[in-house]
């Protein structure tokens, strides 16, 4: 088990890490939209927010020498699922076909206020 970590995304804010590799597999842990290089929440908008989820979701995948075109699996927490199309359509620019298996739920709240959070799974 090998634990992945960069500073191209926003560290871990309670006790778990950015993401592990084990048995050619990468679980990534749930991207907040936070700026890694300002510690910031981005603007209270759903696709600046997905945007910036996404962006620091692959910078985690870079940690473990891949991209978002190794993501098997996706989960999207939404704050409100009045934001899925909007989401989706972010979602959309980051992923090509074929699209990874997802899931998308909406739940009371997240960290921080965000209005998404994304967690990866990929394969080397």
């Amino acid at each position: 088990m090998k634990v992945l970590h960069t500073e191209k995304a926003p560290a871990a804010i309670g006790p778990y890490s950015q993401a592990i590799e084990v048995n050619g597999f990468v679980f990534a842990s749930g991207q907040i939209p936070i700026n890694p290089e300002t510690g910031a929440m981005v603007e209270a908008d759903i696709k600046a927010q997905t945007r910036q989820a996404l962006t620091n979701a692959n910078e985690v995948m870079k940690a473990a020498g891949i991209d978002l075109t190794h993501v098997v699996k996706t989960t999207v927490f939404l704050s409100d699922m009045a934001n899925f199309a909007a989401m989706n359509e972010v979602y959309s620019t980051f992923f090509k076909e074929p699209f990874p298996a997802r899931s998308a739920v909406a739940v009371k709240e997240l960290p921080k206020g965000a209005l998404v959070e994304v967690e990866c799974i990929a394969v080397k």
